[in-house]
């Protein structure tokens, strides 16, 4: 064991978390200053540890700023009620986390909108836009999920493209008075297939021809690994339009360590970089339960010991 990972074993290694799992969460670890000191900024999402922290919002924010996770991201938070909004968004100013991404808008998963060029189904996005700004100060949050929706079969790639861009100068315009950026999400064509945006290259293109600093990228590595692999040539060539960066190995989309990607070298990389934005946990556990939770927190801690 490195020298490094050996000074931040504290109470809440795993033994620790197995014996404080047997009581309620208003019981459990609530001492900040033991926490694991993270790398990068790992963003978990909630019900990733429902069966250790229960059911409350708020005690799950509680439980990751206790185990030292210092971002966090909901893709529902735009759904969520104003007052439980406001009160999740107390938490994470109180326990040092920060807000990740939530999704802007109403994904298209099976018909054409942004491609099609339907003016009323760009009104309806530029709208969810204008309504996820105030979502996003609500919570601090700086970035927010867009994509672009299902190929318009109608259309060549190009026409579909340009209906595409426009709605993200669009949509840039409302952004950039805020200092919010809308990242664009390359999703793979095994879970997703029919969609518009697919690749890191196209998403680059894309965002190139927006020219706008609230129009970046959003790399899902999980996506990208299935869709183009190459991960750390295609993040390097993409990198000036890369905003966000979000998790899950290959195959089964769970935890880093449980399937082909090394994400060891892959956060290393993204480390030299300077990367100091959040990287969010958007996959499943491995396991069920208490036990399924821990070994999460103990993937993480495994792959973030690179330095």
């Amino acid at each position: 064991m490195k020298r490094r990972s050996f000074i931040q074993k504290s109470a809440l290694s795993t033994g620790a978390l197995t014996m404080a799992s047997t009581m309620t969460y208003a019981n459990t670890l609530t001492n900040t200053t033991n926490a694991h000191q993270f790398n990068l900024k790992y963003a978990p999402h909630i019900g990733m540890f429902k069966h250790l922290a229960g059911d409350d919002l708020i005690a799950q924010l509680n439980f990751m700023a206790d185990q030292g996770f210092t971002a966090f991201e909901d893709n529902e938070m735009r759904k969520r009620p104003i007052e439980v909004q406001e009160k999740m968004a107390d938490t994470m100013k109180k326990r040092g986390l920060e807000m990740g991404v939530f999704v802007a808008h109403e994904i298209y998963w099976k018909t054409a909108n942004l491609t099609s060029g339907d003016l009323d189904k760009r009104k309806e996005f530029l709208n969810d836009i204008k309504s996820s700004i105030e979502v996003a100060k609500r919570v601090n949050a700086k970035w927010m999920t867009v994509v672009p929706g299902h190929l318009d079969l109608k259309l060549r790639i190009g026409h579909q493209t340009a209906n595409v861009v426009e709605s993200l100068k669009q949509a840039s315009a409302l952004l950039e008075p805020h200092g919010i950026v809308m990242v664009l999400e390359p999703l793979n064509f095994r879970n997703h297939p029919g969609l518009f945006l697919t690749d890191s290259p196209q998403a680059y293109e894309i965002c190139k021809a927006v020219n706008s600093p609230s129009c970046k990228i959003l790399f899902d590595i999980y996506h990208q690994q299935i869709q183009e692999g190459n991960l750390i040539p295609n993040m390097e060539a993409a990198w000036s339009e890369i905003a966000y960066i979000q998790i899950g190995d290959n195959p089964g989309r769970k935890e880093p360590t449980t399937g082909e990607i090394n994400y060891n070298n892959v956060f290393k990389w993204i480390h030299e970089q300077g990367f100091n934005g959040v990287l969010g946990m958007e996959h499943g556990n491995s396991r069920d339960g208490k036990e399924g939770e821990l070994a999460v927190i103990e993937a993480y801690k495994k792959v973030d010991d690179f330095l």
